[in-house]
């Protein structure tokens, strides 16, 4: 009796371990390899992106650095083809838009920013912006940042086509999508751009 209840609870153990060994991420890169392989992705397949994985992409853009904590920003998250395609027609380098499965849009609010300045508000978006790149890369999706500030014109044609308040600044849109392999990652490192201790002449 005694033995078949240790098999028993030896059983009921490997079970739930096996549960939860099931219910872990498969296929999630470390940090430092996640940022060295992230890419400009411009060549999408044209495969819907799940609104669950356009959630977390977002989380993780709210997930950065912000001066004073003031969160200065606001994302607008398009799905509907007839919008990204609208965008894709007005914005000169977002035309992948056309086989991007979504777009994050970005908007730094100046009012909400630390001592309301713009520059604040510009640079904590920023922050969110490569957040999502990088969320984005992790999950296995490509995405590219696309500028709409400083373009008066880009900047705009955002408001205009997404209804988007003259209180807050389009940064960008950013495609995002299933990549079909075609953009690889590059190796940016360059040792004559390090310092050590104090800046000295080239």
């Amino acid at each position: 009796m005694k033995d078949l209840i240790l098999i028993t609870a030896f059983l009921l153990i490997i079970t739930m371990c096996g549960d939860v060994f099931a219910q872990q991420p498969k296929n999630i890169k470390d940090a430092l390899t996640v940022i060295h392989d992230r890419k400009s992705v411009r060549h999408f397949t044209g495969q819907v992106v799940s609104r669950e994985d356009l959630i977390t992409i977002v989380k993780a853009g709210m997930a950065a650095p912000t001066a004073v904590n003031m969160q200065p920003w606001s994302f607008v998250i398009v799905t509907e083809r007839k919008t990204l395609d609208a965008l894709a027609e007005k914005l000169p380098y977002a035309k992948m838009l056309d086989k991007a499965g979504a777009a994050i849009v970005v908007c730094a609010i100046p009012g909400k920013a630390f001592e309301g300045k713009t520059e604040f508000a510009i640079i904590d978006a920023s922050c969110a912006s490569e957040n999502i790149l990088l969320a984005a890369e992790a999950l296995g999706l490509g995405a590219v940042w696309t500028a709409a500030y400083p373009d008066k014109d880009r900047i705009d044609a955002v408001r205009e086509i997404l209804d988007i308040p003259g209180s807050a600044i389009p940064l960008n849109v950013i495609p995002v999508g299933y990549p079909t392999s075609e953009d690889k990652p590059k190796d940016k490192f360059k040792q004559e751009n390090i310092y050590w201790e104090k800046w000295k002449s080239m």
